[in-house]
């Protein structure tokens, strides 16, 4: 009797783990990144600064008057890799347009990673180093690619969970220029 029970508990196990396998196995990837309700929208974006990559020192306090879009990536992380090309994409359009300014958070990286994909994916925006995590955290980012939309006044428009697109972008950014 008690070796009957072992059985069936064990064959009910290996339904559910099949199961759940094959649901997660037939569920397709995010074609663009979700403009979700957050709890951070309409407040005042947590204070962000930093040395870039590059070196040079950048603060969010700096850009109060212009649109800011901040987007944590790591080198590790698979979506960062197909955004990174569209946020270059947008910040080039942006700096044609003086619109959007761009930032990068590097999120739980190394340097010398973050350096190696910038090389190998390109980059025109520059990127703060994070890291201890503090940025990601007062944003409550976790794990990338995450990005942010703050207007000018310093306010978050809108927040993007996964890959994001130019086009989604750019569609935000009018939003709140107009």
């Amino acid at each position: 009797m008690k070796s009957r029970a072992v059985a069936f508990a064990g064959l009910l196990a290996t339904v559910v783990v099949l199961s759940t396998s094959l649901f997660f196995a037939t569920r397709g990837p995010s074609k663009d990144a979700s403009d979700l309700p957050s709890p951070m929208i309409g407040k005042v974006a947590p204070a962000l600064s930093g040395v870039t990559l590059e070196g040079s020192a950048w603060s969010l306090k700096a850009q109060r008057g212009h649109v800011v879009v901040v987007n944590f990536w790591a080198s590790w992380c698979g979506p960062c890799k197909t955004e990174g090309p569209e946020l270059s994409t947008f910040s080039w359009q942006q700096k044609q347009q003086h619109g959007a300014e761009v930032i990068g958070v590097v999120f739980n990286d190394s340097t010398t990673a973050a350096h190696a994909f910038e090389q190998r994916y390109g980059n025109l925006y520059s990127s703060v180093i994070d890291s201890g995590g503090e940025i990601a955290n007062a944003y409550g980012v976790t794990s990338p690619p995450t990005t942010y939309l703050i207007d000018r006044h310093g306010v978050i428009a809108a927040v993007f969970f996964g890959a994001t697109t130019e086009k989604q972008l750019s569609t935000a950014v009018a939003r709140v220029t107009t």
